[in-house]
């Protein structure tokens, strides 16, 4: 009893620790009674209308009003769209050709659906639009069109063969590389301060800056070892493609890998022992699996958590790795989501090395 009294007093003294007993249920819940929503809504998609007809408004309010997509955009042609859907701008285009009220008239397709198949879930819902019910007055004998098989094609690009490997093996890389980054880094100074090293580190004339830039470097081959190892053996093993430039790839893989670097960086100012230190690496990895859109599409969340999910560094590398790596984008395509993680590096860094003191207080 005296030991479970002495634990108990040592608990509640370890505010992150009692803090993480509370928070941790409590978030969970929250992000999967709330925020996890398999039930895909308001994918952004483009409208390609090349008839120009009354009958094409009125399909493309009757595409809207099932609120499935979202029409952020309108483009003059196919091309524009596809380039769209390959920088990520929108999900997937309806394109509408030239004689689209001869083809309802003839109870044919009445368009095409172009969809980034990359993501199953949202190319799966997408998918069901394809047989949808279309009310227009198309001077047919029954006064209304009814096509005889299905309503629009469907066009999957990058995954025609929906498989779920080539969607989840390059959002593991940011995964794994959040988890291993910031739990590695995020206990560097804690070490330090429990193997007794700190007093070294505080006569040496380094200043913080340069000690937690050094900290950080040999961290990133780490990295690079890592996203090598499952990217490879995503290629040989699971046949995921490859469509984009080596050197994007490098250039977003390192960003994302500084930027969780520096986020761990700054969880090890803040924890006391490696402990706390596991706890808050824990704390961010969970959002960082539920909203970044590696298990549940992104689009299919409410706001609030979109807006958790734009704080995440781990949001902006699977947009970005998805983006290269499966769609063949250029960086200059995804420059907004790769400025970001710039941003967030150069900022935590900031913090963690104001919040560093030679000190032992």
């Amino acid at each position: 009893m005296a030991v479970a009294d002495k634990e108990l007093r040592q608990l509640s003294r370890d505010r992150v620790t009692f803090g993480m007993v509370v928070m941790i249920p409590l978030i969970q819940l929250l992000l999967f009674g709330y925020a996890i929503n398999t039930m895909v809504r308001d994918i952004p998609v483009a409208i390609v209308d090349l008839s120009g007809s009354a009958a094409a408004r009125v399909i493309t309010e009757q595409v809207r009003v099932t609120q499935v997509v979202d029409i952020v955009a309108i483009y003059d042609t196919p091309a524009e769209a596809e380039a769209a859907v390959v920088a990520g701008t929108i999900r997937a285009a309806l394109v509408l050709p030239h004689d689209l009220t001869q083809r309802l008239v003839a109870g044919d397709t009445a368009g095409q659906w172009i969809v980034d198949g990359s993501d199953t879930m949202v190319g799966s819902a997408l998918l069901g639009l394809r047989s949808m019910p279309l009310q227009i007055e198309a001077g047919t004998p029954q006064g209304a069109y009814r096509p005889a098989g299905t309503t629009f094609e469907v066009a999957l690009f990058f995954n025609p063969e929906r498989r779920s490997e080539v969607n989840i093996v390059p959002g593991l890389t940011a995964v794994i590389l959040t988890m291993t980054m910031i739990l590695f880094t995020s206990a560097a100074l804690v070490r330090e301060r429990e193997r007794g090293n700190m007093e070294l580190l505080i006569t040496t004339p380094i200043y913080p800056l340069e000690l937690m830039i050094g900290k950080l470097i040999p961290y990133i081959f780490v990295g690079i070892i890592q996203i090598t190892i499952i990217l490879g053996l995503g290629r040989l093993v699971f046949a995921v493609p490859f469509n984009g430039q080596f050197t994007d790839l490098v250039v977003i893989t390192l960003a994302f890998i500084a930027a969780s670097l520096t986020l761990g960086l700054l969880i090890s100012t803040v924890a006391r022992t490696q402990m706390q230190a596991m706890q808050m690496t824990v704390f961010i990895l969970m959002p960082s699996i539920l909203l970044s859109g590696f298990m549940f599409p992104y689009d299919a969340m409410p706001l609030p958590a979109q807006y958790i999910a734009e704080v995440l560094p781990a949001t902006h590398f699977i947009r970005l790795i998805r983006g290269v790596y499966l769609r063949g984008a250029e960086v200059e395509q995804l420059l907004p989501d790769l400025l970001w993680l710039a941003g967030f590096t150069v900022l935590m860094l900031l913090i963690a090395t104001l919040r560093f003191r030679k000190t032992l207080d």
